[in-house]
């Protein structure tokens, strides 16, 4: 599985990897994790939205998903107004591993761990674990997620 190349761009957002002015192949399964953790998918109908509205955000394609109530992305968006403590950093799991379970529902991926850590007093930090069906053993760390939210 081959993807465009992400990487942290200048001001703290993602941004495609670029190198000699063309773009730069993910063979490792990050961009999908990116991909998958930060973009937002749709509230479920029960949860407290963070800004008081009724805006449950979601991916515009999920509408045309091929299994029906499939969802893309993750909630961890509804955590952008909470404080950094051992119950929110719990639900951040729980929302991170639900975002990567397509990994394992198509066959890419066996396991995935997920264990969010504070990095700093206003920064969650994520360390995501995939063992691949070949069992090649992926570890990826993301010190600024709550930032990004």
């Amino acid at each position: 599985m081959t993807d465009i190349a992400l990487q942290p761009g200048f001001d703290g957002r993602i941004d495609i990897q670029l190198q000699g002015g063309d773009l730069v192949a993910d063979d490792g399964l990050r961009t999908a994790v990116v991909l998958s953790l930060l973009t937002d998918r749709r509230a479920n109908p029960g949860d407290a939205l963070p800004d008081g509205s009724d805006d449950r955000r979601g991916w515009w394609a999920d509408i045309l998903a091929r299994v029906e109530g499939d969802r893309f992305g993750s909630r961890l968006w509804l955590l952008s107004r909470e404080k950094n403590l051992a119950e929110v950093r719990r639900r951040a799991e729980t929302y991170a591993a639900e975002a990567l379970e397509w990994l394992r529902e198509d066959g890419i991926a066996n396991t995935i761990e997920v264990e969010a850590e504070t990095v700093a007093t206003d920064r969650l930090g994520m360390k995501i674990r995939i063992i691949r069906t070949d069992g090649q053993a992926i570890e990826q760390r993301f010190n600024n997620l709550w930032e990004s939210l």
